[in-house]
């Protein structure tokens, strides 16, 4: 069994990499945008609040090679957290 849609890069993307840490060559950009965000402070990233806002700038929780994993691991918790609203 293949785990391929696991890993995905966009080295076309003007943004690529969008953030420094993590090696280019294991920068995944499956979760471009991170569905831990809504979770606040519970995500488990490495953000800061800047005016009221969460920056996330400094994380590369989403971006690592095992980035799958960690937020398939979360997304139980997102999902009663979209059901709230």
């Amino acid at each position: 069994m293949t785990e391929h849609y696991k890993f995905n890069q966009n080295k076309m993307c003007e943004f690529f990499p969008c953030h420094r840490g993590v090696e280019p060559e294991k920068f995944n950009c499956l979760f471009c945008y991170c569905p831990l965000y809504m979770l606040k402070n519970e995500c488990g990233g490495n953000f800061k609040m800047t005016h009221g806002i969460k920056d996330c700038s400094d994380c590369t929780i989403p971006h690592d090679e095992n980035s799958y994993a960690t937020i398939m691991s979360k997304m139980k918790q997102v999902i009663e957290r979209g059901s709230d609203f």
